[in-house]
């Protein structure tokens, strides 16, 4: 249902499926990004121990987060452009 009470036509739903999609692919890609940036001096080069411990996993936290905030981002502003500004109104310049 959407919030005008109707039902969402195919084209409404493909969109959100598109929407998500990005949304999953880019923070797949955002933390894979951010997880190389991080670990991948501890897979390169020879570190002291404890860095190459640390670094890893100091990259996985930061690869979720980036994981997370990038889906979040994507749907709420895919959400608010979906939303009409200000319902039941027409534009100024119709």
């Amino acid at each position: 249902m959407t919030m005008h009470g109707g039902r969402r036509g195919q084209a409404e739903r493909d969109a959100i499926t598109v929407e998500i999609g990005y949304a999953l692919c880019s923070a797949v890609f955002a933390a894979v990004v951010g997880f190389g940036a991080v670990a991948g001096p501890a897979l390169l080069f020879d570190l002291p121990r404890g860095l190459e411990r640390t670094l890893p996993v100091a990259g996985a936290v930061l690869a979720a987060v980036l994981f997370v905030v990038r889906v979040v981002s994507v749907l709420v502003r895919f959400q608010r452009s979906a939303q009409p500004s200000q319902p039941g109104r027409t534009s100024p310049d119709s």
